[in-house]
């Protein structure tokens, strides 16, 4: 008879998640900054093609796929007024890197990143945060680079 292996489920952070902006560090985002759910990062498109063949499938991996990033900044700090500002000079902001709710799961960096949307909110008194939209490249399949 097996017996529970116990093993270890991990433990997440509700203060640990953070996004980076290397190039304006004043624009970085801490969970001090952030509303109730925080940030999310999420990959649009596959990473590999599966083309129908007579027989079955060829792949065809791609060299990256497109994330956006999403995130609650508080309109209540000043910081949800810089994101404003940078989105009127210029929306390119260059790589972002996003830390997860847990050091189990690695960094996530984007290239190429620019400010997608920004949705200050109802300005109705109950809901505290502007929502902000970030896009930028992932890179993925690196050892297609092998073959060269």
């Amino acid at each position: 008879m097996a017996t529970n292996p116990q093993v270890p489920q991990g433990t997440l952070s509700r203060v640990r998640c953070h996004v980076v902006i290397p190039s304006y560090a004043t624009l970085n985002i801490t969970s001090s900054n952030m509303g109730r759910n925080f940030a999310k990062i999420s990959f649009e498109g596959p990473f590999v093609e599966q083309i129908g063949t007579g027989t079955g499938i060829v792949t065809s991996p791609e060299p990256y796929v497109m994330a956006t990033v999403n995130v609650g900044v508080l309109r209540t700090q000043s910081l949800a007024y810089s994101w404003l500002t940078q989105s009127q000079a210029t929306s390119f902001i260059g790589n972002v890197v996003i830390h997860s709710d847990t050091a189990a799961f690695p960094a996530i960096t984007l290239a190429d990143v620019s400010i997608r949307d920004i949705d200050p909110g109802a300005y109705d008194g109950t809901d505290p945060v502007m929502r902000l939209d970030l896009r930028g490249v992932y890179y993925v399949n690196n050892n297609l680079w092998n073959a060269l």
